[in-house]
């Protein structure tokens, strides 16, 4: 799995945790509609949209136009997903 990086995204909305897999080549915006898509399949509590994704450790903002590979997500990184 060259082309993906595991991490954990934390969902504060609905107080849940997952592991997930996400591609490496594309872009964060399109990540975060997929995220979105995924989690309110699981959790029908789940109704926001255009949310962006946070570093866990440093807080940082990811731009949605950037590619997970140009970023510092990495195997193990803790994504929060506002």
């Amino acid at each position: 799995m060259q082309n993906k990086v595991l991490v954990e995204i934390i969902v504060p909305d609905i107080d849940r945790r997952f592991e997930i897999f996400i591609p490496i080549n594309k872009k964060i915006g399109n990540i975060i509609i997929l995220l979105e898509k995924a989690i309110k399949e699981i959790d029908d509590r789940y109704t926001k949209s255009g949310n962006s994704l946070y570093n866990r450790d440093t807080g940082f903002r990811y731009q949605v136009d950037i590619i997970v590979y140009n970023t510092d997500i990495r195997n193990g990184t803790s994504l929060i997903l506002i």
